[in-house]
């Protein structure tokens, strides 16, 4: 990375650093010189939008330490970016690990390792946390623990893998021309996608100049992933666009943050798509005809000026509470019985 992309990306290394070998007072620590005080963090449901780093240490990080003591976090992507208003951003994916050994949000423990992916957004100003726009994967920890409410995936569920290029974390120094024309590419991309169905057939998508013949595309849990153009229609696009067909129609109150790192590039928003359900299909949600909103923070990877990894994450349980379904409800009808409390520990080898 270049100086200043260094700079900027080293406004998180301390948090960073500190929930890979992580503490309490560590931890703690580290938001307090990362955060400005008065930092905004927008977090997935059912956390909702938390007022300064304390607030999102005690509301937050310190459950999930409860739940998994020997935590630990692991980036496999870091990029960093200045998005169409001029805003520093910090993008960072990985997975949050451990041993599930106590309840999390009423998630039952399984005494076992456990993985939930994340997509944390940083906005820096002066060196410092200013906003947080953050999705934890919590439906994979449902699914783990064998507690997921909800319709099956319709993708691969797995722990999604970093990129496949090795170089998340460590790449060449940022240029600016490079990372303007990857971003160019994703947002001409967006704009053909959204062409169908409103004005044809798949084929005015182009996808195959814009995607490499063998795609991942990592959805969240619920989703799942799908291999190649045909992988990823199936398993998200077709039945997604059949409940949602104005998708893209709604700008209203919606906002994109896209940024670019060399071939990655990045996009956050707190909504940032509002369509309405007019058919079923996707989830499992019947057409209710409500317009809801939308929370996707995006990673794409370009390799030979195509899209060859794609890492998403959707606020899924925030849409589901937008159309009165309560999943931590469901939740607990569904591990009813299940022993209340930490998990067994595990059985010596004899």
């Amino acid at each position: 990375m270049s100086e200043a992309a260094a700079s900027l990306a080293g406004a998180v290394a301390p948090l960073r650093a500190a929930q890979y070998d992580w503490s309490a007072a560590g931890v703690q620590a580290a938001l307090a010189a990362c955060f400005h005080p008065d930092a905004v963090i927008r977090l997935c449901h059912p956390f909702g939008t938390l007022a300064g780093p304390e607030s999102f240490y005690r509301s937050a990080l310190a459950p999930l330490a409860a739940a998994l003591p020997d935590l630990e976090r692991r980036d496999w992507i870091v990029m960093e970016g200045t998005d169409e208003d001029g805003a520093a951003w910090v993008g960072c994916g990985g997975s949050y690990m451990g041993t599930f050994a106590a309840p999390f949000l009423g998630i039952p423990p399984t005494g076992r390792l456990a993985h939930m992916r994340f997509h944390e957004f940083y906005r820096i100003e002066a060196g410092r946390v200013v906003e947080v726009q953050a999705i934890w994967d919590i439906p994979e920890l449902m699914m783990q623990a064998g507690s997921w409410p909800l319709a099956p995936s319709l993708g691969r569920e797995f722990c999604v893998p970093g990129p496949a290029s090795g170089d998340g974390l460590h790449r060449a120094p940022r240029d600016e021309a490079t990372s303007a024309a990857s971003c160019a590419l994703v947002i001409d991309m967006l704009t053909h996608m959204t062409r169908h169905p409103a004005q044809g057939g798949p084929e005015v998508m182009e996808m195959p100049r814009f995607w490499h013949e063998r795609m991942n595309w990592y959805g969240p849990a619920g989703i799942g992933t799908a291999r190649g153009i045909e992988g990823f229609r199936t398993v998200h696009q077709i039945p997604f666009l059949a409940a949602m067909p104005d998708r893209a129609q709604n700008p209203e109150g919606t906002k994109h943050h896209f940024f670019a790192d060399n071939h990655y590039v990045a996009v956050t928003g707190w909504p940032n798509m509002a369509q309405t359900i007019t058919g079923g299909g996707w989830l499992g949600i019947a057409p209710t005809g409500q317009r809801v909103t939308l929370r996707s923070l995006d990673f794409w990877r370009i390799e030979a000026r195509r899209i060859r990894e794609n890492w998403v994450l959707v606020d899924l349980l925030d849409l589901y509470d937008q159309i009165g379904v309560d999943v931590f409800a469901r939740l607990r009808e569904l591990t009813h019985g299940r022993h209340p409390g930490s998990a067994p520990a595990m059985m010596e080898p004899v």
